[in-house]
């Protein structure tokens, strides 16, 4: 995909090559797993409020931060991927919210968004994250993304009734076709980059829960304790090796 090589003007963000896309995946799928397994083996309103600490204490380190450390970044989209995936399931659970009209909703929220950051500084782009404002706005992004995922994502599988593997393959199939529009009828790259990293979230979460939830409800009963755990260490081991390499760490002159 040659829009995985565009490289962040600015060191608060990673450069966007394949790693990204594939640590971005497992952040989605941990983040759902973790979720649902805090929700479920402690009492909700104590696994909410653990989740707003983590998230806080995550943001917190990461706007701090004077240049982009993939640990502390890793940490700040992970935990943006539990808390976002928690707030979405209070819409729905807690407020008894459906997901077709959750959905809806966090789309108008991003578009909120979108508009209100274009509004301000007049571009949508990562490659321009060197800001505190820009910066925020980018979060901002990051955090509807993943409750618009997450709601798109349960809406598929639950009310639709495509089960949780059925939804995985058709993201994974949604996921593609930003790339394929841009290498092939040359779409705006900002554009295909900011569907992609939509797609993302209920790709990733939908294969979870289909590894994580019992086979009654169309999954493979591995348990959500134990695919989080798995991802964990995986999420660990990759950013573990961005650190040591200094690989995707783009950069204020831009080199890829």
């Amino acid at each position: 995909m040659a829009w995985q090589r565009i490289t962040p003007a600015a060191t608060k963000v990673p450069e966007i090559a394949l790693v990204f896309w594939v640590i971005k995946l497992l952040t989605t799928a941990m983040g759902e797993a973790t979720s649902d397994f805090l929700v479920f083996e402690i009492d909700p309103v104590v696994a909410v409020l653990l989740g707003a600490i983590g998230l806080t204490v995550a943001m917190t380190l990461q706007l701090l931060v004077r240049r982009y450390v993939p640990a502390v970044y890793w940490l700040a989209v992970t935990m943006v991927a539990i808390f976002g995936t928690m707030g979405a399931d209070v819409v729905h659970i807690g407020l008894g919210v459906p997901y077709a009209v959750s959905t809806l909703f966090f789309a108008i929220a991003l578009a909120v968004v979108f508009a209100a950051w274009y509004v301000c500084e007049k571009t949508l782009s990562i490659h321009s994250i060197y800001t505190p404002r820009r910066e925020l706005f980018y979060w901002a992004t990051v955090m509807t993304t993943f409750a618009l995922g997450t709601a798109a994502g349960d809406m598929t599988a639950n009310t639709m009734g495509l089960g949780y593997f059925a939804s995985g393959v058709l993201f994974g199939i949604l996921f593609a076709l930003p790339a394929l529009g841009y290498r092939m009828i040359h779409l705006d790259s900002i554009l295909t980059f900011w569907i992609a990293y939509v797609l993302t979230r209920p790709f990733g979460a939908s294969f979870a829960d289909w590894a994580g939830k019992a086979k009654g409800l169309s999954g493979l009963g591995l348990g959500t304790g134990k695919v989080s755990l798995i991802l964990t260490m995986l999420i660990a081991v990759l950013v573990g090796y961005l650190t040591v390499s200094r690989r995707n760490a783009g950069g204020a002159n831009g080199d890829a």
